[in-house]
């Protein structure tokens, strides 16, 4: 083995072995196991949800594979419709041009043009995360399988009656000129003003005040809303208004939806233009009345001088003719939500317009009641009642999209508008009889991506047609998603299997939290703290980090903000970690939380453990390569601590099946950490050495413990390869002959089963009294600052003979790790030298000082030791004090500066009490 642990060196070599040797590709004998990947969009580039969502996925295949399940991870990505639309159009546009100009058959091949060119990186960076999807079944969601399925479960739906047109209030991205959904609306508070006018009555008698943050609207108001049991208002309700500006009267109606304690308790009701006045008016059965064309400009059915206008111009003209005619009461200041969209970053607008709809509430009751009886089951369950609550108030769903890149509806329509579902034009002819001189033309809109990611479990595997794979891995075994798309893709992938495969599409729903920063910020470009995976993975220089994080930003001003606080929080860049620290990192913080903080100190830390890792192998191969392990004829005897590391091990194997059975994978990196790092590698690796560096150990006894440090370390390997594949394949390949395994490669190797016969209590006891000794002694060194390597005598006093007899039996390794020179035993009437004494149970260790320190530099290291955390405490406490500090700073700022103020408080006690005891020697 190379000296130092390289990532680089070994990452890309492997997974290049392991695809090309088709590992990835289902062959285990054992039962089914099945996930289907969410699929990533085809413009996207990795980032750190997916690395996320993706590593936990990826330890699951690996784990069921080696349990010898027959595990299909099923690869693919999705044709992303306004995304892909976008990206193709902007390069048509740097060219001068317009997909008008092209045509909608000549678009559509330019952008697959493109999805042949650049639209795999995200799946080539998912396999620099390792994750072992089984490529050669990718699929597409524009791929002919997929299609077929898509339009075969259209045409059943409408047939059925489960689909059908109707106008309705959408969210409208006027920049696109398209319906999105709620998923691909981003609400965040902006700075507004919320506009007081005067509603005149018609009669002339007085008026009402109503509050707006949008006058645009106005002038398509229907009504003006009060609660019904408002006193101030009762004499008015079923009055009219003379609507300012229209010279319509509208009427003054009463509705629960109002909530009198909120401005003056009158709402203005514009059913067209916002989605709660829309139900307020469909109970009232209000006017709709769409002031905007496609483009969020001003309509025919506005008066004449606000017509042709863009809505913020409008909107301009709107409050500038309310003040002259005196009807502008006053005006705030007030913050409020703004929809834009994930796209265009264009202000969304609730417009009315014919779409195409799913009825939802007759398929989400069968889908409600396989949560309920058990078919499925959340984890945590407590999501389930999130997915209870949208699916028992769950509105039909608009599934069309004035797209040109998707699946495109089929229905025709004739020149008297009728409208014919089919298949395909010649068998909406052959159904409804037509003649082929008349005339047809298919619907130019698309459906939304969700529709076709909703039949993702079974589309996949072949359906409509009944192929091997549907039969074989249907249901498949767990859904791995976060929270904010349970109502938008889960709930939707139950009831569409249910409806066409006549059963749940998964038995189990795993859902995560969501990857946040260090302060538990949503990562965005525009706060300037998205991390890339793979800069943590390669690493990136400062110059490249803030280049790509300001890239493209036309404000100035934010550009220097993001500027200055990278430089601040990564002066030097980020250096590289690999692979496998980012991924052990990930399924630490996989907790059952709604949010993942990510700390770069986290994966730095892991990064160190891959270096123990790696060392621990390097000192076991320097010991054991052509050496008997163990594998011949020869007698093997185990030490006690060859017993109890197996023992430990055996507990290990069942606490990692239990906790990825519980999807815990933060526990299961817990109990690999403490175990590979500390039982292993501190203490093994120290107690193995013992035995293997004395003369007068037998043979048997060094075989045995050759034979065990191979065999631990090689079980370790197998334990950690679903989380960390890399640095495990590329020791195990050296550790495996060692330990008589014989496999091509461990993703393939059986994944170690707890043995309770191995469990050897008695041994993990015995142990647990040689290192509370060795770890007492140890104590008193270092806080006497005696150094390591310096071997110190040891005179016990208190003890009974069961302790003498133990401290002979297990003296090679009590006096090797905790440096003794001597030691007696001391009666309980004899007096002891001065000495620095730790307890063990009712025995005293003494250690005695004379001669070990000098005791004038001693006390005058630790008076400057104090000296210098008074100084900061002071600091730190100031800091505190400050009222401008505590007010303004982050909440995790403020808490950490009061963690150090308690962390060297208790440091200075520790080392007064230290100065007292070398004084009185």
């Amino acid at each position: 083995m190379d000296k130092s642990y390289d990532p680089h060196a070994i990452e890309q070599r492997w997974y290049a072995h392991w695809e090309a040797q088709g590992y990835f590709a289902p062959q285990g004998e054992g039962r089914p196991y099945c996930i289907m990947i969410p699929p990533p969009n085809v413009t996207g580039t990795l980032h750190m949800g997916h690395a996320f969502q993706d590593t936990l996925m990826d330890a699951l295949i690996r784990y069921h594979r080696m349990r010898g399940d027959d595990t299909l991870w099923q690869a693919g990505s999705d044709h992303a419709g306004i995304a892909t639309q976008m990206v193709v159009e902007r390069q048509l546009n740097a060219e001068g041009k317009t997909r008008h100009d092209l045509g909608r058959e000549a678009f559509i091949d330019r952008v697959w043009q493109w999805k042949g060119e650049s639209g795999g990186n995200i799946t080539r960076q998912l396999r620099r995360m390792g994750a072992s999807l089984d490529w050669s079944r990718e699929r597409f969601t524009m791929d002919e399988g997929l299609s077929k399925a898509v339009q075969e479960v259209f045409v059943r739906l409408y047939d059925e009656g489960l689909i059908y047109r109707g106008k309705r209030l959408v969210n409208w991205d006027p920049a696109l000129h398209t319906a999105i959904s709620d998923l691909e609306v981003v609400s965040e508070e902006e700075q507004g003003y919320l506009w007081h006018f005067r509603y005149p009555l018609a009669e002339g008698d007085g008026h009402l005040v109503v509050a707006t943050t949008r006058p645009e609207t106005m002038l398509g108001d229907t009504a003006v809303a009060v609660h019904p049991a408002d006193a101030r208002y009762q004499g008015m309700i079923g009055r009219s208004i003379r609507l300012p500006l229209t010279d319509r009267l509208i009427p003054i109606i009463a509705d629960e939806y109002v909530d009198p304690e909120f401005g003056t308790g009158c709402v203005k009701i514009t059913p067209a233009h916002d989605f709660n006045d829309y139900a307020v008016g469909q109970r009232h059965d209000l006017p709709l009345i769409n002031i905007f064309t496609p483009d969020a400009r001003i309509n025919g059915e506005a008066p004449e001088a606000f017509q042709g206008l863009d809505r913020f111009d409008a909107r301009k003209r709107v409050v500038a003719a309310m003040k002259a005619l005196g009807l502008l009461e006053k005006v705030d200041d007030h913050k409020l939500m703004v929809p834009r969209g994930d796209r265009s970053g264009e202000v969304i607008e609730p417009y009315l317009t014919d779409q195409w709809y799913v009825k939802a509430a007759p398929l989400a009751a069968p889908a409600i009641q396989a949560v309920e009886d058990g078919r499925i089951r959340f984890i945590p369950e407590n999501w389930s009642k999130t997915y209870f609550e949208w699916m028992r108030n769950i509105e039909d769903w608009c599934i069309s999209r004035q797209l040109w890149w998707g699946h495109r509806i089929p229905a025709w329509y004739d020149d008297d508008g009728n409208i014919y579902v089919a298949r395909s034009e010649a068998e909406a002819r052959s159904r409804h009889g037509l003649a082929d001189d008349v005339a047809l033309r298919q619907d130019g809109d698309v459906l939304d991506t969700w529709f076709s990611s909703a039949l993702w479990p079974f589309s996949t595997l072949g359906w409509p047609d009944k192929t091997p794979e549907l039969e074989r891995y249907y249901p498949t075994s767990v859904l791995v998603t976060g929270f904010d798309i349970i109502f938008f893709w889960v709930a939707r992938m139950v009831m569409m299997g249910l409806k066409f495969m006549g059963d749940v599409p998964f038995h189990e729903v795993y859902v995560h939290g969501l990857v946040r920063d260090a302060e538990g910020r949503k990562m965005s470009k525009s706060k300037g703290n998205v991390l890339d995976p793979l800069d943590l993975i390669d690493g990136i220089s400062l110059d490249a980090l803030l280049d790509k994080r300001t890239r493209g930003l036309m404000q100035p001003r934010m550009a220097e903000r993001i500027d200055a606080a990278t430089r601040k929080e990564f002066p030097d860049g980020i250096p590289a970690f690999g692979t496998d620290a980012l991924r052990f990192t990930f399924a630490a913080l996989a907790t059952t939380g709604r949010d993942i903080r990510f700390d770069l100190g986290r994966i730095e830390g892991n990064r160190n453990f891959c270096n123990k890792l790696w060392n621990a192998a390097r000192y076991v191969l320097m010991n054991t390569e052509d050496r008997d392990t163990g594998l011949g004829d020869g007698p093997v005897e185990l030490s006690l601590a060859d017993r109890w590391v197996t023992s430990r091990l055996q507990r290990l194997e069942q606490e990692a099946a239990e906790h990825i059975g519980a999807y815990r994978f933060d526990l299961l990196a817990r109990a690999l950490y403490d175990f590979t790092w500390h039982t292993y590698c501190d203490w093994y690796l120290e107690l193995a050495k013992t035995v293997l560096t004395d003369e007068q150990a037998s043979e048997a006894l060094q075989r045995g413990t050759r034979r065990t440090l191979v065999r631990a370390l090689e079980a370790v390997l197998c334990l950690l390869h679903p989380i960390m594949p890399y640095i495990t394949e590329e020791i195990w390949q050296q550790i495996a002959p060692l330990a008589g395994e014989r496999g091509a490669t461990i993703l393939l190797r059986p994944y170690p089963a707890g043995d309770a016969a191995q469990i050897d209590e008695a041994a993990e006891n015995e142990m647990a009294w040689v290192q509370q000794f060795i770890l007492a002694i140890r104590r008193i060194r270092a806080e006497m600052d005696i150094a390591p390597g310096k071997q110190v005598p040891l005179m016990v006093q208190g003890y009974d003979a069961g302790e003498r007899e133990r401290y002979a039996a297990h003296r090679g390794f009590i006096d090797a790790l905790a440096r003794l020179s001597e030691v007696r035993w001391l009666g309980n009437d004899e007096t002891a030298p001065e000495a620095a004494t730790a307890l063990l149970g009712e025995t005293r260790l003494l250690i005695p000082l004379a001669g070990l320190i000098d005791k004038e530099a001693e006390l005058s290291r630790l008076d400057k030791e104090i000296a210098k955390l008074e100084n900061g405490l002071s600091q730190a406490r100031g800091k505190l004090a400050n009222e401008n500090f505590v007010a303004r700073a982050p909440v995790s700022v403020v808490e950490q500066e009061r963690g150090r103020v308690r962390d060297m408080e208790t440091a200075i006690a520790q080392l007064r009490e230290q100065a007292a005891r070398i004084q009185a020697l």
